[in-house]
C-alpha cells in the first residue's frame, strides 16, 4: 500500500458550466470574469502537488486529459489538502492570476514561461 499523490504541472478546472448544471462546486471550475492580479479559490479531487515558485498555466479540462490552450498564467498562493465527506482526498487552494492569455500564442515551453512576444 502507498500514497497516492499527483503532480500536476498545471491547473486544470472545468468550465463554469459544468457548475451552473449542478455537476461541479463553482471552485472546481473556471470563473468567467478572471482579473489580472485578483486572488481565487480552486478545488480539486485528490492529493494534488503544484510547483509553488513560479507561474503555471491554467488550463480548461474536459475531463480524461482533454485540456484546452493555457487560458492564463497563475501563481499558486496557498494548497491544503483534506478528507472530505466519503473519506475522498481532497486538494483546495488559492492563486493569483498573473495575465490572461486572449490568442492562441505559444504562452509555456513546458516548465518554462514565454516572455511576451518573445522566445523562450
Amino acid at each position: 500500500m502507498g500514497i497516492q499523490v499527483e503532480f500536476n504541472s498545471a491547473l486544470a478546472l472545468r468550465n463554469i458550466s459544468e457548475a451552473s448544471a449542478g455537476r461541479r462546486e463553482q471552485n472546481e471550475c473556471i470563473w468567467n470574469d478572471l482579473e489580472v492580479d485578483a486572488i481565487y479559490p480552486f478545488l480539486k479531487e485528490g492529493q494534488r502537488l503544484y510547483w509553488l515558485e513560479g507561474e503555471i498555466p491554467l488550463v480548461e479540462t474536459r475531463g480524461n486529459q482533454q485540456l484546452s490552450r493555457p487560458k492564463a498564467s497563475i501563481r499558486i498562493i496557498k494548497v491544503t489538502h483534506f478528507v472530505g465527506k466519503s473519506y475522498k482526498v481532497w486538494t483546495r487552494g488559492t492563486f493569483k492570476v498573473v495575465e490572461i492569455f486572449t490568442d492562441d500564442a505559444v504562452h509555456f515551453e513546458g516548465f518554462k514561461r514565454v516572455p511576451r512576444g518573445g522566445e523562450p
